[in-house]
């Protein structure tokens, strides 16, 4: 394999409230095999939705630390409701790439033909000035159809994506957004994208989905090949950790069912728990 870093393959820290980045993380292992990757769940302090902006900032800071304790020369925040709250601080506090999400209203703008989209996120993000200037910025003559889908985080934190239950909820949700004309969904949300099938599935072939994990996953290339990683030690085998806050056994479980691979999640260090 050909790198296009210097010396070494630099680490890439990624966070979430829980297991919803993983679905990034898996993008930029796709698009960037010889990356390193350090994963944290933030699972003892999920959901983040309905906590305040100080509080969701305050994590934000705390595990971007960690992150960059363990090496990381970038951090993606992988959840829309953390990157509304704290991605500009992290910026203003840390002098690495810090690359957040943004629900993908514009390239579904682009390619609707019915001049409707759907964005299906949780109510931190709908409800949020960074949306509202999202659609203010994007939206233009389309119109924009959102849901809060309760329960389905809830779902990807059980690894839960084809239960009975599970495409039940994800009908109810679906059916008033295809209603409306909706051709275009965006998942706006990074749990999401793991019951892609499930929403697919309730949605029809002629539905567009769009998932922000890839367009985040070029973007940490890009910004990656700006830095001068000349310093960097060399490996022949890019660094992969996984973390949580939380019950570490149970998390192991979780991540590999979500990942289709075994891998091992260790409980990070009570500082910053």
């Amino acid at each position: 394999m050909t790198s296009f870093y210097p010396s070494a393959a630099p680490i890439v820290g990624v966070f979430d409230s829980g297991v919803g980045g993983l679905s990034v993380l898996r993008e930029i292992r796709a698009l960037l095999p010889e990356v390193g990757v350090v994963y944290l769940g933030d699972s003892a302090h999920i959901p983040y939705g309905g906590k305040s902006m100080d509080y969701i900032q305050r994590r934000a800071e705390t595990i971007s630390r960690f992150l960059l304790g363990r090496g990381a020369a970038a951090l993606v925040v992988a959840c829309n409701s953390a990157t509304a709250a704290a991605a500009a601080m992290l910026r203003a506090r840390f002098s690495v790439p810090i690359v957040g999400m943004e629900p993908g209203v514009k390239v579904a703008v682009n390619q609707t033909k019915t001049g409707v989209v759907g964005v299906l996120a949780t109510e931190t993000t709908l409800a949020s000035q960074k949306f509202a200037a999202l659609l203010g910025q994007h939206a233009g003559n389309v119109r924009v159809v959102v849901r809060a889908c309760h329960g389905w985080v809830e779902s990807v934190e059980r690894a839960d994506r084809s239960s009975p239950q599970l495409k039940a909820a994800v009908r109810r949700e679906i059916e008033p957004v295809l209603a409306s004309g909706a051709d275009t969904i965006v998942l706006g949300c990074t749990h999401f994208p793991f019951l892609a099938d499930s929403i697919r599935a309730a949605a029809g072939p002629t539905v567009t989905l769009i998932d922000t994990g890839i367009p985040v996953a070029r973007e940490v290339k890009r910004r990656l090949q700006a830095l001068d990683l000349s310093k960097l030690e060399n490996s022949d085998t890019p660094r992969e950790e996984y973390w949580t806050s939380g019950d570490p056994a149970h998390a192991t479980k979780i991540y590999s069912a979500l990942l289709d691979r075994n891998v091992e999640v260790r409980k990070v260090p009570q500082e910053f728990v």
